[in-house]
């Protein structure tokens, strides 16, 4: 479900800046979420949804009209939509295994040897890296 945005957020859109902090946080709170999957071996969240890197709100901005056409340009958000990309399916596969009641294997899905937690780190710094890259460029909007 996507959130409601308010007059304001209509008005001035997210800088890039923003929006990779967000993100970073947002996908950053799947770690528990999954968890807590594991635990229940139920989840409020479809499977087919979570493999689709463009239903959250970070996948929709990636492939969306609000970032600017210049940005889709750069490495950092080749590599970014490419691990984004890999998160999901990694998430939907942990996923898979909770709801399935294969809570053994749910949880060694999410070891930190893992390839959800590999390529978690790596999108993590992939945005931190891309945020870096577009501060030091100084901010800019979200769309041109």
């Amino acid at each position: 479900m996507r959130p409601v945005q308010s007059k304001f957020e209509e008005e001035f859109p997210m800088t890039t800046h923003q929006q990779i902090v967000k993100a970073i946080g947002a996908h950053g709170m799947w770690k528990s979420r999954l968890q807590r999957a594991i635990d229940q071996g139920a989840s409020d969240v479809n499977i087919t949804e979570v493999r689709q890197d463009n239903q959250c709100e970070f996948g929709k901005w990636l492939y969306g009209a609000e970032l600017a056409t210049n940005a889709k340009t750069s490495p950092h958000y080749e590599q970014c939509r490419r691990l984004h990309r890999e998160f999901h399916l990694a998430a939907s596969k942990v996923l898979t295994l909770a709801i399935g009641n294969k809570k053994t294997e749910a949880t060694h899905a999410m070891s930190p040897d893992s390839d959800f937690a590999k390529v978690s780190t790596a999108l993590t710094k992939a945005m931190m890296d891309w945020d870096k890259d577009t501060t030091r460029l100084g901010p800019s909007p979200a769309a041109s």
